[in-house]
């Protein structure tokens, strides 16, 4: 009989959770359901070791326990940072459900005839893709993005008017060979990232379905309540002429998003070609760039102490090769090599009334002297500095004060950006190489109008973590930390103290809730990691509660730290992140 009391009462205690069974000298695992840290793998270093450089948000994801490097550009996510990256997913599969869009999972090898047929293997130059064969030499990728992959199955699927609109998204893994790896997630190698395809019988539908997707990723943004830029944007290699970025406001971006202080007008500086007055007070400076048949030399002329856009000159002027770092040296060898029909191009914001004027042909002999080209044959072109629409175009960068190109009483402001985002309308981009159409109304063969949309899960959460983190860690935000809060007890809070607070807050939907009940660490090493890791709330099961069952609530992002009582913890906590 006492045999079978004490094993009863041992499988009773088991369930609870009071013993497991493992040794002693064993990892204690749980079995009772709730979320105990001596149950989760979490290797961290809560001490920042005192020799090295200042921290970054990579460096905190790192030392606590979110990820770590396998090779350059390639990461392993541990079980934090797991729980982050499902965290974003859920929040992009709530807003994509919402805008009627199914849920795929496409192959991550794509094959190299798809590509060609869409123009982008030539165009993308190969330089960085992952390239494979496979044992019959069947050429391969590892697939950058989807496009041609999915318009392939569309085609073989959709083939009329009323089987659309379709909208097919997917969160995936993308592979591109980066040259220059680096900031961790944000500029990786192997990355996840969310895409959303979408695929309408004309163009009106195209561009209405193209704005309900600009308005599902601002509300996707608007629920991880951080400050975000929308931008218009180049297209790019996707094709198209029509999208924008989504960014967060970041020192540590390599993006410069153009806002105006008064109208809505924010561009990606990639697009901006805003024209400023046309006074030079501190004179003229010039650049030079060539054109890839080396017959024409572009000579910029552009006030002291402004930087060129090279985008903007290139826009203007698409044969223009960017990429020459000494394109003076590359014409002058032109002419030894005895290229014929050479121009030499002046560009300028505000070049002279005619090309016969005399003043011109002076002042950029003057400029072409001083850099060593005297006598050389050419002839002379003084650009109209126009786009094709007529659209006046500037050849520098905006500054911080400039006068807005949109509303003109507004001034620009410069913001260095993270792109978490990015939608495009393709049109018939790559239904058109790729075939697919579908019968119309009047039952003839029309091509579909596309959209692809993505945003960068990983980047989001480089992004994210580095917005918020501060000298004491990471500080996530409620809607993907990796947990919202975390039970820390002192030694007069007994087990079954911290399990009736943590059944408490588990009672609310929003709460995520876990107990560090590790029992090799004290409690001030437990709050600092709980600092490194970036728990949006801590409760800590200290003095006030063996006095007055009252529990020390810590929110480091609103600078709070008070006592509450046990019976309002779930509310006070739920009003702080409404403040968050």
């Amino acid at each position: 009989m006492l045999y079978h009391n004490g094993l009863k009462q041992g499988l009773q205690a088991f369930r609870q959770g009071r013993i497991n069974a493992s040794t002693p000298t064993s990892r204690r695992i749980h079995s009772d359901g709730r979320n105990r840290l001596s149950n989760f793998w979490m290797p961290s270093q809560s001490k920042k070791a005192a020799d090295t450089a200042p921290e970054d948000a990579h460096d905190m994801l790192v030392r606590a326990g979110f990820l770590r490097q396998a090779h350059s550009g390639i990461f392993h996510l541990l079980p934090l940072g797991l729980r982050v990256q499902e965290k974003v997913e859920c929040l992009v599969d709530k807003h994509m459900l919402a805008l009627g869009a199914s849920k795929v999972s496409l192959s991550s090898l794509t094959s190299e005839s798809l590509w060609q047929r869409s123009g982008r293997l030539e165009k993308g130059r190969g330089s960085e893709f992952f390239r494979l064969e496979d044992r019959k030499g069947t050429k391969m990728l590892l697939a950058p993005t989807h496009e041609e992959e999915v318009t392939t199955i569309v085609a073989n699927s959709v083939h009329s008017h009323k089987q659309l609109p379709l909208r097919l998204y997917q969160v995936s893994r993308k592979y591109r060979d980066e040259a220059r790896p680096r900031q961790g997630l944000l500029r990786g190698r192997e990355f996840i990232m969310k895409d959303l395809y979408t695929f309408d019988a004309n163009e009106e539908t195209a561009r209405a379905t193209y704005e309900d997707v600009r308005k599902a990723y601002c509300a996707f943004l608007d629920e991880l309540r951080l400050p975000y830029l929308v931008a218009s944007a180049d297209s790019g290699n996707m094709g198209g002429n029509l999208s924008h970025e989504y960014h967060f406001a970041s020192e540590i971006g390599e993006d410069i998003v153009i806002k105006c202080t008064q109208c809505d007008f924010s561009v990606n500086e990639e697009l901006y070609t805003g024209r400023q007055a046309s006074a030079c007070p501190d004179g003229v400076e010039w650049t030079f760039m060539i054109s890839k048949d080396r017959r024409t030399l572009l000579a910029i002329s552009y006030p002291a102490g402004r930087q060129v856009n090279t985008y903007a000159v290139n826009k203007a002027f698409p044969d223009v090769d960017a990429s020459v770092e000494a394109p003076l040296e590359v014409w002058k060898a032109s002419e030894l090599e005895g290229v014929t029909g050479r121009t030499i191009r002046w560009l300028s914001e505000s070049p002279p009334e005619a090309a016969s004027d005399e003043e011109p042909t002076s002042k950029l002999n003057h400029a072409l002297r001083g850099i060593g080209i005297e006598g050389e044959l050419f002839s002379l072109d003084i650009s109209d500095s126009t786009l094709d629409n007529g659209q006046p175009i500037g050849f520098t960068k905006a500054q911080d004060g400039d006068e807005c190109p949109s509303c003109t009483t507004g001034h620009l402001t410069l913001h260095k950006a993270v792109e978490i985002g990015h939608t495009f309308h393709l049109g018939t981009r790559y239904s058109e190489p790729l075939n697919l159409r579908v019968t119309d109304a009047n039952n003839t063969q029309s091509l579909v109008h596309m959209g692809c949309h993505g945003i960068g899960v990983s980047r989001l959460i480089a992004a994210a973590a580095s917005l918020l983190a501060d000298d004491k860690g990471l500080n996530w935000p409620t809607a993907i930390a990796p947990y919202s809060v975390i039970l820390i007890a002192a030694r007069k809070a007994s087990a079954e103290d911290v399990q009736s607070v943590y059944d408490g807050l588990q009672q609310s939907s929003e709460m995520d809730v876990i107990i560090d009940d590790r029992a090799d660490h004290p409690t001030g090493w437990k709050l600092h990691d709980a600092d490194v890791i970036g728990y949006p709330f801590i409760v800590v099961l200290g003095k006030g509660w063996a006095e007055r069952r009252a529990v020390e609530l810590q929110c480091r992002r609103l600078g709070v730290k008070e006592e509450v009582r046990s019976e309002d913890l779930a509310q006070r906590i739920a009003e702080m992140r409404g403040r968050l």
